[in-house]
């Protein structure tokens, strides 16, 4: 397993996703943000059944910095509840997992 994470968020949009990957990559809580536009999320919320089109934010970090991320993207995201949830990186090409770690620096 690395020290590194890769971070999943929905947005309500394509724009917003890459507003905050923009914002967490320029202050060094990510390496770096894909965004997937087009994905749709059907969810409950409030007792109610939402069908919503999203776009879905892959974000790459060191795990070290995973609560720092997760709150930089709540306080970002103009949803109540947003979606931040982290899985470690178990292996990959070792040159860009290091790339992952040294971004921060």
């Amino acid at each position: 397993m690395t020290e590194t994470v890769v971070v999943l968020v929905t947005a309500p949009s394509a724009e917003k996703a890459a507003e905050i990957a923009r914002a967490v990559v320029l202050e060094k809580l990510a390496a770096c943000g894909n965004v997937i536009p087009g994905i749709r999320s059907i969810y409950a919320w409030e007792g109610k059944i939402h069908d919503e089109a999203e776009a879905l934010l892959v974000l790459k970090a060191p795990r070290r910095r995973f609560q720092e991320l997760c709150d930089r993207v709540v306080a970002l995201h103009p949803y109540e509840v947003p979606e931040v949830i982290g899985f470690p990186i178990e292996g990959g090409n070792e040159r860009y997992i290091e790339w992952i770690i040294q971004s921060m620096y």
